[in-house]
Order: C-alpha cells, then structure tokens, then sequence
C-alpha cells in the first residue's frame, strides 16, 4: 500500500504517522524528543525514529514509504530543507531534509511545525474553505501560520508567523529569542503554567489546573489568567492590524480549555480594535494531530509536484 512518513517533532514530544494517499493514517506512533540531552541527541533521534517507521512500513504495507514530511519548530528554511534555528531544543543550521534523505532513500519534505499544522487546519479542518486566516498555536512557545485557499506563506527567509516573538511587554521577562517582553513569555501554555505554580505555591500545576482554578472562581487563578490573556490580545491585535485576516484560528495546549479562553479573549480582543475587523476567533479542529496530518500533506505534495515534473518533461 502506498504511504508516506509523516513527522511532528515538538519541543517535547515527536508524533508520527505513516500516511496513505488519501490522507488517511495507517499506523501512528510517539517518542519523547529527549531535547534534555541536547540538541545532537534530538536529530539523532528523529533520524532513528524516521527509520524505524521506514521499517515498520516496509514489513506492515507492502513496501517502505515513498516519501517524508517532516514539521519542527523554530526557524525553517523549507525551501533549502533546514532547520535554521529552535529555542526550545536548542539546534542551529541543521540540514534535516538532506540527513533524512540519506537515512531513508526517499524525497523530504522539511516544514514548520505551527506552519505545517495551519497548512492542515487550512485544507480539512477549521480554515476548510476560508480565503484567508490567521492560524496561531498556544503551546509550549507560540507561533502562527498565515494562509487561506489550502496554502500556507513562509515568508522570503522563512520567518512568517513568529507572532510568539513580538514584543508586547518592553523590558519584561527574557525569552530565548534574546529579546525581552515577548508574548511566548506570557501567554504561551508554558508561560500559564509557570505563573500558576509560582501563584499557587505548588511546583507541579500546569496551565490546565489554572484553567479549572479559574472555573472555579479563584481570585489568584483568574489574575493569572486576565494577564495572560490581556497579553495574548495585545499580541493578536497587532497580527490582525498587519494581515487582516478573515478568520482567526486558535489551538495548541491552552485553547483546550476552551470557552475559559475563548470568552475572555474574543471580549479583550473586541476592547483593542478601532478600525481593525474583528475576525471570528474559533478553536482548531484537528487538536494536537494538526502537525503531523500537515507533515503527511508535505510528503503526499511533495509526490506530487515530482509526479508533474516527471509528466512535463
């Protein structure tokens, strides 16, 4: 049976598929990025991992896959298939798609992950059908994906959607980015997670115990909450104000509390625009797959246009 490799790495966390043609997923699996031993281990592992799915697909569907499509976070360079810079896992100017290539014998497709997660939302989930919108994923960083008729744009250096790093705090905490104030350091799940256990006294609680604090009406929680949805605002008001987009999609970690956040930031947003449209903000449907349904997209494209070029000459 045809298929293709499909691979979300995450700052935490790798999710894979192998894909077949329409889309559908034949196999899933998941490994931890072990980022905790640097970043030489991190691509390490994903080749290894790459490979044994290589392997799992030969023995199971008839043949190894035809192709990859691979989503990380950071900086990407898709066009020349490197992973130029990530934060959260520490790698610089890493030739990914080129170690992927040799490792598995097939075409890679090398994306982003916010990116290639919009890319899916586009084509079969919340953005299906939508001219133009403005993907963004509250995870443990944040990052968005602009796009609309099933395409996602990357920007000429590949830096398009890096909304987590615009400054909406001047002079607050330090991000990784080397900037200060930025909104990741605020309003990402991570960020919640870390005010809430300082808030609250308690090491171990993560932004989705916030979320049920806040439900139940603790003063402490909800001011946690207000500052980093107010932050979250400031930060999307500026992307709508320069993309105008037609609607806003919100998924990652934070958006699974649903209405909690929903509420609130539809009404911040609403208190900040003057001429600005306000765009409807809804949830993503494709919840933490998005990534990795967008990464099998790349592979099955990639095919694709290699087909037609083949057709062509």
């Amino acid at each position: 049976m045809r298929h293709a490799i499909a691979l979300d790495v995450g700052g935490t966390g790798m999710k894979a598929a192998l894909a077949g043609r329409g889309g559908e997923v034949l196999y899933r699996a998941r490994r931890d990025t072990g980022r905790e031993q640097g970043p030489r281990a991190v691509v390490a592992g994903i080749l290894d991992f790459a490979a044994e799915l290589r392997a799992y697909g030969a023995e199971h569907f008839g043949g190894p896959a035809e192709a990859a499509g691979v989503a990380v976070p950071g900086i990407v360079d898709e066009a020349h298939g490197v992973a130029v810079y990530a934060a959260n896992l520490g790698w610089r100017d890493v030739p990914l798609r080129e170690l992927l290539s040799e490792r598995l014998g097939v075409p890679v497709a090398l994306g982003h992950d916010v990116r290639t997660g919009g890319l899916a939302e586009g084509r079969v989930g919340a953005g299906r059908g939508v001219d133009r919108f403005l993907f963004v994923a509250l995870g443990t960083g944040i990052a968005g994906a602009i796009g609309g008729d099933g395409r996602i744009e990357a920007g000429a250096h590949g830096f398009a959607g890096e909304i987590g790093h615009i400054v909406v705090r001047p002079g607050g905490a330090a991000c990784p980015c080397g900037q200060r104030g930025c909104l990741e350091r605020f309003a990402s799940a991570a960020a919640v997670s870390e005010a809430w256990a300082t808030a609250s006294g308690d090491p171990g609680a993560d932004a989705a115990d916030c979320a049920k604090a806040v439900d139940s009406g603790d003063p402490t929680a909800l001011a946690v909450w207000r500052n980093a949805v107010n932050a979250l605002a400031d930060g999307l008001v500026t992307a709508l104000t320069l993309l105008d987009p037609r609607t806003l999609i919100i998924g990652g970690g934070l958006a699974e509390a649903g209405e909690t956040l929903f509420t609130p930031l539809r009404e911040a947003i609403r208190g900040r625009i003057t001429f600005q449209k306000q765009p409807p903000v809804v949830p993503a449907a494709l919840g933490d797959g998005a990534g990795c349904l967008g990464a099998g997209l790349l592979a099955w494209d990639l095919l694709s246009s290699t087909d037609r070029s083949e057709v062509a000459t």
